[in-house]
């Protein structure tokens, strides 16, 4: 799950947050571990400038495809640009 909020500067934000819900602090680990380096390769080309990110992990961030986390990611960040349009509110 991908929360966004406009910061006040130009600059690209990020977060992670991964509740127990997900498992131990092992499992919670790897579950940000995986989505941090999704957005370390991805968000410079597909965040949005201007907007801090957040990613909630999810149980199946765990043992999804890292492809599959990628076009995830990737449809999110679109899905955030579009709600963030101008006109559109956010």
């Amino acid at each position: 799950m991908l929360q966004f909020r406009p910061r006040g500067d130009d600059r690209i934000g990020i977060g992670f947050t991964a509740s127990r819900r997900i498992g131990n602090a092992v499992a919670r680990n790897r579950a940000r571990r995986r989505l941090k380096e999704v957005a370390r390769l991805h968000l410079p080309a597909h965040g949005l400038a201007g907007f801090d990110h957040v990613l909630v992990a999810r149980k199946a961030a765990l043992d999804r495809p890292f492809a599959e986390l990628v076009a995830d990611f990737v449809d999110a960040c679109a899905k955030a640009r579009r709600a963030a349009a101008p006109g559109r509110g956010s």
